[in-house]
């Protein structure tokens, strides 16, 4: 059985995605993730987001740069959009729910 802080953060990882599956061109920087994610009433911090981003890397769902120190830019891969869809399942990242 998964633990309350489990499920809160799979959902914040399907919400990066679903955020990012809205950008043109599929891409924004950390800092604008993070205000996403509280505009959406999802509570992070920075870490959270920097850690989440990472394992989202990790799991090939977006890829990261950084064109300036302390600055991560996530691209959402194909893979990526397919999961924030809802066509593919990933543990460790909460499924959508059904529109």
């Amino acid at each position: 059985m998964k633990t309350f802080a489990e499920r809160l953060r799979e959902d914040r990882r399907l919400v990066l995605l679903r955020i990012l599956s809205e950008q043109k061109g599929y891409f924004a920087n950390s800092s604008q993730l993070h205000a996403g994610l509280h505009f959406l009433g999802v509570a992070a911090d920075r870490d959270d987001v920097h850690t989440d981003l990472h394992w989202l890397a990790d799991q090939g769902l977006m890829t990261l740069s950084q064109p300036v120190p302390g600055v991560d830019v996530a691209t959402l891969t194909t893979r990526g959009l397919s999961v924030a869809q809802g066509y593919t399942l990933v543990p460790g990242v909460s499924r959508p729910s059904p529109k």
